[in-house]
């Protein structure tokens, strides 16, 4: 079967199962799957956690290919689910673009619903809130126990910094822009490895922003390389220069993308940390689907034989997710079984809402029915 015939081959057993699985988790806002069936985070206690904007932009993909309005009907509830979160200052953190890009951001860019705008406005002055003109980075998270988190950055952000240059372009206001490119240019300079790999966090002295050290985070240990904050490095940087055009940060995605491919396993499944121990057999596969989109995107950006390498690598994931990781029995809830949230969780390889999203969105680059939102 050649490329588009899979693509397209898999486009409509997505279309297929995610129907009937909108009609089950119409108003919920899934976060993960348990015996099959989706979570709700919609309530109260859990609408400000970090991921609750990717079922609705998963929504508003399908919706964007198949027109059926159950799955806008799902993502308009979503998104006003998520004034909740609008609502509470002690959960509103950096993770702005990851919860206001998929819902009202897709929702505007569609029908140009002015409550949207709103939304995303709001989002956008609360991020840019958080901009240390200090250390020029945006502080990650809150303080929700002792730990003091003042000074701290991690390189998820780069996927946030879309809805700034974004807002900047609708409002004819740079200033949204500058502090973005800022913040850029501090992961440049701080995250990212001589070798391409990716800190996770790095903690700045928030009063003069002078560098303290970086933390393992999320991955194995400091050192290491956490293969999710490898690939939101790896898109980041590409969505950046998408953005502002700037050849450095074409650079740094290129070079975020040939350490990512240069350590793909043969397989073609991604661990939780490139540098976890050699008997531990823990994978993330939302690394992979998201490194997949960065690379379907770096590849229109480069030279052909660079453009052929990052495409080849992208698929190679694909089909390994497709082949190895997919459920797609139309009676559970979510796609990818093997996701992680990090390597020291208790709990690895289970279904993660972003994995699935971003498993479709790579999907509908290859097919054409991508509503970009990034």
């Amino acid at each position: 079967m050649n490329e588009m015939a899979w693509a397209n081959e898999v486009s409509e057993k997505i279309k297929k199962k995610v129907r009937k699985v909108a009609e089950r988790s119409c108003h919920k806002i899934p976060f993960t799957t348990e015996n099959g069936v989706h979570s709700d985070e919609s309530n109260p206690q859990r609408i400000c956690w970090w991921t609750n904007g990717f079922w609705g932009g998963m929504m508003w993909q399908l919706y964007n290919a198949t027109q059926d309005p159950i799955y806008k009907e799902a993502a308009e509830w979503s998104e006003e689910k998520l004034d909740g979160a609008l609502m509470n200052a002690a959960g509103m953190d950096h993770d702005s673009g990851f919860r206001w890009l998929p819902t009202a951001g897709a929702n505007y860019r569609l029908t140009k619903n002015p409550e949207s705008l709103n939304r995303i406005r709001l989002a956008a002055d609360n991020f840019a809130g958080r901009f240390n003109y200090a250390g020029k980075f945006f502080r990650a998270w809150n303080n929700w126990d002792e730990t003091d988190r003042t000074g701290w950055a991690i390189i998820d952000c780069m996927m946030n910094l879309p809805l700034l240059y974004w807002m900047a372009k609708e409002l004819k206001d740079p200033r949204y822009d500058q502090i973005a490119r800022m913040h850029a240019d501090t992961a440049m300079k701080h995250f990212i490895r001589e070798n391409g790999s990716s800190k996770h966090i790095i903690c700045f002295d928030p009063a003069t922003g002078e560098y303290l050290r970086s933390l393992g985070g999320q991955g194995y240990g400091v050192g290491s390389s956490w293969t999710r904050g490898q690939s939101w490095a790896l898109y980041g940087f590409t969505l950046s220069y998408m953005h502002t055009k700037d050849e450095n940060y074409l650079e740094t995605a290129k070079k975020c993308a040939e350490y990512f491919i240069s350590n793909i396993p043969e397989d073609g499944l991604i661990p939780v940390d490139f540098d976890q121990p050699a008997d531990c057999t823990w994978k993330d596969c939302t690394a992979a689907a998201i490194a997949s989109c960065g690379l379907l995107e770096l590849e229109k950006l480069v030279d052909k034989e660079a453009a052929k390498k990052y495409h080849d690598a992208a698929i190679r994931m694909l089909k390994a997710l497709d082949e190895k990781d997919c459920n797609w029995d139309e009676n559970a809830d979510n796609l990818l079984e093997k996701c992680t949230g990090a390597y020291h969780d208790q709990r690895h390889e289970y279904p993660i809402i972003y994995g699935d999203y971003y498993f479709v969105e790579a999907i509908w680059k290859l097919t054409g029915q991508e509503l970009f939102i990034w």
